[in-house]
């Protein structure tokens, strides 16, 4: 059996077929808990974004028009609920400080090898957090969520060129915040 395609599924489920939703569920919904985790550090935060995206997409299935990428209109849909819920949260008077600790390593049971490799990743998703949320955002949608810079600069309303320099930037302010985490001993 041949599998439909992202925009195929998506055109199903603008006609009614509700169930299509579950497939790109399936395919999405990691990717977008990813996505969220790593901007909020908070769980059940971003299990409930993504479920708002969902939410959305049968919300706004008219407005699916099938000639771009799926995954476009859906991380567009993504930006939104999440400036939605940053923008409730201000109105609610709630802190939008949402990072959260991770579980502590059990470190005996570690070897030590990969509790470097940990402490590596940790201290990379603290200069991550030092970063403004356009470039955390960037970098995220490019190198995690593998999107192309074509599909971003269309997700943001700006040039593919205009995406390349905005990455470049945000990889030489990462890169030069985790230096200077890494230099000043920071212990995770």
């Amino acid at each position: 059996m041949e599998q439909l395609s992202d925009n195929a599924l998506m055109l199903q489920v603008k006609e009614g077929n509700l169930a299509r939703l579950g497939l790109l569920f399936e395919r999405y919904g990691k990717s977008l808990y990813g996505f969220y985790f790593r901007l909020t550090r908070n769980a059940a935060l971003s299990e409930d974004l993504v479920q708002d995206v969902f939410e959305r997409v049968l919300k706004y299935k008219h407005t699916f028009r099938g000639d771009g990428k799926f995954s476009t209109w859906l991380y567009h849909l993504a930006r939104n609920v999440l400036a939605d819920h940053v923008k409730k949260t201000k109105r609610a008077g709630v802190s939008t400080d949402l990072e959260q600790q991770q579980d502590a390593l059990a470190e005996l049971s570690v070897p030590e090898e990969a509790l470097q490799k940990e402490e590596h990743l940790q201290l990379m998703e603290l200069a991550l957090d030092h970063l403004s949320h356009e470039k955390k955002e960037l970098l995220l949608l490019t190198k995690l969520q593998g999107l192309k810079y074509k599909d971003i600069a269309a997700l943001q309303g700006c040039t593919e060129t205009n995406v390349k320099v905005k990455v470049f930037r945000a990889i030489n302010d990462l890169r030069e915040v985790f230096t200077k985490l890494q230099a000043k001993g920071i212990n995770i």
